[in-house]
């Protein structure tokens, strides 16, 4: 397996605002081909973070490479940046707009015009372009930003909170756009609050709270780590009788929850269950958190 050297590199970052320590320990790598999701409780310390990542703020202490080292003019050309209070000309036509912020980041009028053109297609914005900014929708709004951050193909891309104001096809369209900059080698940060959205789309995931990275890892490796005792099987049938399992709950015509003692494995489990022959099953496994029910469990900790 050939091994790459991370796009971007944060160690033992830590940055405070007079007494108030705003990032006290916080480390992640993020690697090419990857979607990583840095996520947290509001206050928790993301945007400071990603603002030492973009050397708008310069860390107390801690090392940060981007794309092979520290930020230079050139290196910061190819990164791509969506922040959460946006950041358009509103007085601006769309067009317009997207040429100037492509000129920014280092292309030609001709190329960021032919680039805006398609991604305005593709997120079904074609008849917006001579609209001045300041008389679109939110949604509009929030889709002529994806644009502009990825208009000059990153190599990282940074997006706070990019499905805001996005309905579900919309959603969709954004969404496709970021697992093709993935499937191109780029990597992307993304900070979100809408985690079963985090959940489908990220590799690996950080959670900050207060300041400090407190969960990291792949999304399965995280909902195992925060696994229960508890199997959900759907069929029909009699499960009355098992031995190893505390508490039956039956959720619909269909749906059973089953919480094991702590000495039984879900394996033993099934095998007294196809054994029995008494329950016609369809389906079983293990039940397993979500990033939300997890995400509340860690911060109320």
């Amino acid at each position: 397996m050939i091994q790459h050297s991370p796009l971007v590199s944060v160690q033992h970052i830590r940055k405070s605002f007079g007494s108030k320590v705003a990032v006290a320990d916080v480390s992640f790598e993020v690697q090419p081909g990857e979607v990583f999701g840095l996520l947290g409780p509001n206050g928790a310390g993301k945007t400071t973070t990603i603002r030492m990542v973009l050397d708008i703020f310069k860390p107390d202490s801690g090392t940060i490479d981007v794309l092979g080292g520290p930020l230079t003019s050139a290196r910061r050309d190819r990164i791509g940046y969506m922040p959460e209070e946006r950041g358009l000309y509103a007085y601006m036509r769309v067009l317009d707009c997207l040429i100037y912020m492509g000129t920014l980041k280092g292309l030609s009028r001709q190329t960021a015009r032919q680039q805006a053109i398609v991604y305005l297609e593709r997120l079904e914005l074609t008849d917006q372009q001579q609209t001045k900014i300041e008389t679109l929708s939110r949604g509009m709004t929030q889709k002529v930003q994806v644009i502009a951050a990825v208009l000059h193909q990153p190599d990282v891309l940074i997006i706070d909170e990019p499905f805001a104001n996005l309905d579900p096809v919309n959603t969709q369209l954004v969404r496709d756009i970021i697992l093709e900059l993935r499937d191109q080698g780029k990597a992307i940060i993304m900070t979100s609050h809408q985690l079963a959205l985090v959940e489908s789309l990220c590799d690996r995931i950080a959670l900050i709270h207060r300041g400090e990275v407190v969960l990291q890892g792949t999304v399965a490796e995280v909902r195992r780590q925060f696994a229960t005792d508890i199997v959900h099987l759907n069929g029909n049938g009699d499960l009355s009788n098992l031995h190893g399992v505390l508490y039956l709950e039956r959720r619909t015509a269909s749906d059973w929850y089953l919480t094991l003692d702590p000495t039984t494995t879900p394996q033993t489990v099934l095998q007294a269950i196809l054994a029995a022959n008494t329950f016609s099953l369809n389906r079983f496994e293990i039940s397993m958190p979500t990033l939300d029910e997890i995400f509340v469990q860690v911060v109320r900790q």
